[in-house]
Parts: C-alpha cells; sequence; structure tokens
C-alpha cells in the first residue's frame, strides 16, 4: 500500500475584538479610605490578642464609627 500525502491547508487567523476589562467595584460595593488616618493598630483592636473574627468586628466598628465606609 502506497500512503499519500496530505496536502497542508492554511488556515486563515480569526480576529477576536479585544474586550476592555470595567473596573470592578470593591467587594460587597464599599470604598474604605484609610488615608490620612492616625489610628495605630493598639489604638483599634486593642493590645491583647483576639482571633481574626473579632477583629473583624472591631475594624467594621471602628469603620462606622468614624464613618470611612461609603457605598
Amino acid at each position: 500500500m502506497i500512503k499519500k500525502k496530505r496536502k497542508a491547508v492554511k488556515r486563515k487567523a480569526v480576529k477576536r475584538k479585544v474586550v476592555k476589562k470595567k473596573t470592578k467595584k470593591p467587594f460587597g460595593g464599599y470604598a474604605i479610605n484609610f488615608k490620612n488616618r492616625k489610628e495605630t493598630l493598639e489604638q483599634v483592636f486593642g493590645k491583647s490578642d483576639i482571633p481574626p473574627s473579632q477583629m473583624t468586628k472591631k475594624l467594621w466598628k471602628f469603620i462606622k464609627a468614624k464613618r470611612l465606609g461609603h457605598k
């Protein structure tokens, strides 16, 4: 049996549209600005060790008290 050579078929390059990514909003829609704040971490969280869940609660309490969160 004789094998036949296949002809190479040139394929046309498909042009794809370039889609620009939109800037995403921060998670939950909040933009929190800590710029020019003078509070230290000890002032916000205290000096004792705390679990991450308590840290989150204290952080949100601080944000709401200082009105740093903007939707």
